[in-house]
């Protein structure tokens, strides 16, 4: 009956407006407003607890209490760190996002994704936040969707850093700290830091936006993936894309023309342009890292530009993790596109075709719907997996 009275007491909630994004279940009963207030009221900087700046908070194993990555780290609040700390300088976009000493490429590759759309971004990084002296105490707060509905996550601003830098994601800028919180955030809605080495981009997705997960094998592609991709682009889909590995070795190998292998990328862009009296097809591709780019054709400074008009060359920089190259280039050296559809709810604007879902609450079970990680992904049954769908 226990069982019974929860799904019940969850289907009462939803259809009363909890869990949505606009009224996100508090995440370990933590009220964001109450204990920012409190803070306030008190002077004092908000602790966490229930994600305390310890080892266990870091990882288990190579992040473990007794690992040589860890050692050395402290726990440091923003402004411990940098003399004027800023929460988004300018608005959020791709370059606040650097990978650190954390495998979590999957994830920095689904929130530079997330930049691409401020309405998206703003589901998932609340407003009102910041440094400022009536508003700062040391606390935040980030919005996951979390098994069918949203769900808001308090942090304090402590964040792992060793010899007075950060150790896991930082922002170009040094001064911007946005995409460390937000890092943090989920980590602790994941259990430590070290769960998100190793991942798919697709759960970053999700979780991010609540929305619809597909995947594509580029070797077997269908003709009109350039145009699908643009769709999704201009409907605020998020897109990475990645290159398999044939054993461990392969991971993070970089290729003769700067690719990283086993390595999740976001996919940020689509057009096409003029050169030489035809139109070249092009995709921008980002690395989470910030840096290693891809130095074939339509790189960053490639002879390919000169044959372009100047208004058509766009976003071609240094190297800042970002190039473009072109499509029938991207789908001889990729494998896997991972793109990821936005919910109803979540497309403002009528110029995109919207579409309704429907929720159904459901549970995996041993022996008949369990099963199917990332590495098998196809092992479950297909009638059991229609948990959301779109008309």
């Amino acid at each position: 009956m226990a069982g019974v009275a929860s799904t019940l007491a969850k289907k009462r909630a939803l259809a009363a407006g909890f869990g949505t994004n606009a009224n996100a279940s508090k995440y370990l009963n933590q009220d964001f407003e109450s204990l920012r207030s409190e803070c306030l009221s008190r002077g004092s900087l908000f602790t966490d607890s229930t994600f305390p700046a310890e080892p266990a908070s870091l990882g288990f194993n190579e992040l473990g209490q007794s690992s040589s990555k860890t050692r050395g780290v402290q726990w440091k609040r923003p402004g411990e760190l940098v003399s004027s700390p800023e929460f988004i300088i300018g608005g959020a976009s791709r370059t606040d996002i650097c990978q650190g000493g954390l495998g979590d490429c999957w994830l920095l590759a689904a929130i530079a994704s997330l930049t691409l759309n401020e309405d998206v971004m703003a589901r998932v990084v609340p407003a009102g936040q910041g440094f400022g002296r009536e508003e700062y105490a040391g606390i935040f707060h980030f919005q996951f969707w979390q098994f069918g509905e949203w769900v808001d996550v308090v942090i304090d601003d402590r964040l792992p850093a060793k010899d007075g830098e950060l150790l896991f994601v930082h922002s170009a800028q040094g001064s911007e700290f946005w995409s460390a919180l937000l890092e943090k955030a989920y980590a602790k809605v994941n259990g430590c830091y070290e769960a998100l080495s190793g991942g798919s981009t697709t759960e970053g997705f999700e979780d991010f936006t609540g929305g619809i997960a597909e995947n594509y094998d580029l070797k077997k592609a269908p003709s009109n993936l350039f145009q699908i991709i643009r769709k999704a682009l201009a409907s605020g889909a998020l897109l990475g894309c990645s290159i398999d590995i044939t054993s461990q070795a392969d991971s993070e190998a970089i290729t003769n023309q700067k690719l990283v292998k086993g390595h999740a990328y976001s996919l940020t862009g689509a057009i096409e342009v003029n050169y030489r009296g035809r139109k070249e097809k092009l995709v921008r591709v980002r690395n989470p890292w910030g840096t290693v780019e891809w130095t074939g054709a339509w790189s960053d400074n490639s002879s390919e530009w000169n044959s372009v008009d100047v208004s058509e060359r766009d976003n071609v920089k240094a190297d800042d993790g970002e190039f473009w190259m072109s499509f029938s280039d991207f789908t001889r050296h990729y494998h896997r596109l991972e793109l990821c559809t936005l919910t109803p709810d979540t497309l403002t604007t009528d110029d995109v075709k919207h579409w309704s879902v429907s929720n159904y609450d459901g549970s995996w079970r041993k022996g008949s719907t369990a099963g199917g990680c990332r590495n098998n992904p196809y092992d479950l049954d297909p009638e059991h997996l229609v948990f959301s769908g779109m008309t």
